[in-house]
């Protein structure tokens, strides 16, 4: 459940092409207003370095400077990343904030969805991330920087199983984005997990998504920020 591709591969711009949604490129997709706060939530063993993270900030800084962006280091703890995300947004507007969360991001995103009501992108999300991380438990380095170390806890298990929500209330208000070429999640429990999302389902791929600047147009037309 790692967000694994290199954090050099990001380009600063937008990318170029139609856009994956299809239609007139002014209409509108996402629900509610263009969002003006926007959260990055990296997957297991990533940072805010991570490919997709630079590339979302770049974009944003170079096109819509005035969206507060903000991607956090999410502790080792799933509790204690939680808490530091509830803190770092508690005076967002929900109704014109969205999360984007990439594989265990992606849970993180949709808990954070959950209990305030806002946007989520998810990009190859963790749907069962107290299964799938249990093989884990010991110590793990950083993607972006092999000499990083940290422990993964049996405990840690134990608070993601208890922050799992049981169901996505609305799903109307998540985007997803998913491979059908991810070779650490099962493309269809992730789609069975988000039905009734807006939903980008690739063909191929990987669980990094690696050509995710093809897939960016996507992500920013939900959020209402590009025309």
């Amino acid at each position: 459940m790692a967000d694994q591709a290199p954090a050099g591969q990001a380009q600063g711009r937008s990318p170029a092409g139609p856009s994956p949604l299809g239609g007139s490129p002014g209409e509108p997709v996402g629900p509610g207003a263009p969002v003006t706060h926007l959260l990055y939530l990296h997957g297991f063993r990533s940072s805010p370095l991570s490919t997709k993270a630079q590339l979302v900030g770049r974009w944003l800084a170079a096109q819509r400077p005035e969206v507060h962006f903000w991607c956090p280091q999410l502790p080792p703890s799933p509790r204690e990343a939680m808490d530091l995300v509830f803190n770092g947004i508690a005076d967002w507007p929900r109704e014109t904030m969205a999360v984007v969360g990439s594989s265990l991001g992606g849970f993180y995103a949709g808990v954070v969805a959950e209990k305030l009501g806002c946007r989520a992108v998810v990009l190859n999300p963790g749907v069962d991330p107290a299964r799938d991380l249990a093989r884990y438990i010991g110590e793990q380095t950083t993607w972006q920087n092999p000499e990083e170390r940290f422990f993964f806890r049996a405990e840690y298990v134990d608070e993601l199983r208890a922050m799992t929500p049981p169901v996505l209330t609305r799903p109307e208000r998540y985007a997803a984005v998913i491979a059908k070429g991810d070779e650490l999640l099962d493309w269809r429990e992730m789609t069975a997990r988000h039905a009734g999302a807006t939903t980008l389902l690739l063909e191929g791929s990987d669980h990094a998504i690696s050509d995710f600047p093809q897939h960016l147009p996507f992500v920013l037309r939900f959020l209402q920020l590009t025309p």
